[in-house]
């Protein structure tokens, strides 16, 4: 059983259907879970005279606030019973979702992924996909309802 249980999450309903069903794994297995978010590498933000007006670190502290604060509330809502750390990473997200299971040292990784038909998901590709192509341990897809 499953006892370190890694789990991408972004702001869409999609991710967030999985969590129901990894808390219930979790507390069958006696396991911990840990949420990942992550978000993209942020730029110098300038004006149109070239200033800069938002620093690049800034709103990578930014954003990992505001991701931190979206973690919680998901491991809240999976209840208090259970284990839950929350993590942000910055970057391309099937490469840190790889290196945060690897750092987590986690035994499954539970992703959710979109309801799209198939010649979608081959001309595009799914961050799902390649995780579950890529990753060294187990991986659970979870189709969200369509």
């Amino acid at each position: 059983m499953a006892k370190r249980i890694l789990v991408p999450v972004d702001h869409s309903t999609t991710a967030a259907s999985v969590t129901s069903i990894v808390a219930d794994l979790a507390r069958g297995s006696g396991g911990s879970v840990r949420l990942l978010l992550v978000a993209p590498r942020a730029d110098n933000v300038v004006d149109d005279s070239g200033r800069v007006i938002i620093y690049a670190s800034q709103e990578m502290a930014s954003r990992e606030s505001d991701g931190l604060d979206y973690l919680r509330t998901v491991a809240f809502a999976m209840g208090r019973d259970l284990p839950v750390e929350v993590a942000v990473r910055f970057g391309d997200p099937v490469k840190e979702i790889l290196l945060e299971a690897e750092e987590y040292a986690a035994d499954l990784i539970v992703v959710a992924t979109s309801a799209r038909c198939a010649i979608m998901r081959t001309l595009v590709g799914s961050v799902a996909e390649a995780v579950l192509r890529r990753a060294d341990v187990p991986v659970l897809l979870h189709r969200a309802a369509a």
